[in-house]
């Protein structure tokens, strides 16, 4: 059987790994990626590590980072347990336990923060691309794989950041 998109897993009381990014940063390469004949998890790797060296989309500096770094701590148990976050150039990545239902969450998140950015940068039109990417925890080890992937990706991009932007790493 073969599926088009899957559908997102929302399980009431467990932890998500959650991945968006800024719509700009669709390109060829990730619209290629979804017709990809792999694994969802591969298929996400490669967008991640595309992502992490493109500029295509970057908006997430500056003032739109301090804003989102603030944004996410204020919604930490409103929304969502905030485990760990990192928020890279056009993308973010999330270590949450929702509190509400994961589509609200990401409704949510999205529509409130795709404002304040929007308003900040002095546009109007689409910021964050309409999907995202989530990963139910499945356990212990899992939960740690995610977690250092977190902790590591910004030091990724310091490493091939020329232009000397900082993209950290927070945990609650």
């Amino acid at each position: 059987m073969k599926y088009k998109s899957l559908p997102h897993k929302d399980v009431a009381g467990h932890y998500q790994f959650i991945t968006f990014r800024t719509h700009d940063s669709l390109d060829d390469f990730i619209k290629k990626q979804a017709l990809e004949k792999t694994s969802n998890s591969k298929k996400q790797l490669a967008i991640d590590a595309h992502l992490d060296l493109s500029a295509k989309g970057s908006y997430l500096n500056g003032e739109i980072l301090t804003n989102l770094y603030r944004y996410f701590y204020q919604k930490d148990q409103v929304l969502f347990e905030l485990v760990s976050f990192c928020i890279m150039p056009n993308h973010v990545h999330l270590l949450i336990k929702p509190l509400k239902p994961l589509p609200e969450v990401i409704k949510l998140l999205k529509g409130s923060s795709a404002k304040m950015s929007n308003d900040l940068m002095q546009k109007q039109g689409r910021f964050w691309a309409q999907d995202y990417y989530d990963r139910g925890i499945r356990d212990q080890e899992h939960f740690d794989v995610v977690y250092r992937y977190i902790q590591n990706n910004p030091l990724k991009l310091n490493e091939a950041d020329r232009q000397g932007r900082f993209y950290g790493i927070y945990d609650v």
